[in-house]
């Protein structure tokens, strides 16, 4: 990541998005689970089948919830005295930045849920961020 920077620029912030960035795209794979265990239970009985096919969806989740997981992970914000860049993807990375030069404000909102988890969106013209963790040293770097 720090191979992009000019001469003279710093990293002020490198993370990856917070954690509660993980909760809307781990339900599709937590209800699959659930439904799966259910189906496992009915199969232990009478009917194999549901046993097989809960057996297959909760295969089906653990997938699922390591593909979340995994982009989650592989995603990186970075904050420079210069520009405002996020990396993501796994097979194919890909970059989106804005230089601060050229935005008129940079904001840093927080609904109530953000601050009591800690985290809130990074604004910068057009280009919003969500889930930016450790909104108190943020909030210091935007000064």
């Amino acid at each position: 990541m720090t191979a992009a920077l000019e001469p003279g620029e710093e990293v002020r912030l490198d993370s990856r998005p917070h954690g509660a960035a993980l909760v809307r795209p781990l339900a599709r794979p937590l209800v699959l689970a659930a439904a799966g265990v259910v189906l496992v239970v009915i199969g232990s009985g009478a009917i194999w089948a549901a046993g097989v096919l809960g057996a297959g969806a909760l295969a089906l989740a653990a997938l699922l919830a390591l593909g979340v997981v995994w982009r989650w992970d592989r995603t990186r914000l970075v904050l420079t005295t210069e520009k405002l860049y996020i990396v993501y993807g796994i097979a194919q990375r890909r970059a989106a930045a804005v230089r601060l030069a050229r935005v008129p404000a940079l904001e840093f909102e927080q609904g109530v849920v953000g601050r009591l988890l800690g985290y809130g969106t990074l604004v910068a013209g057009d280009f919003e961020v969500p889930y930016v963790p450790d909104a108190g040293r943020v909030r210091q770097i935007l000064g």
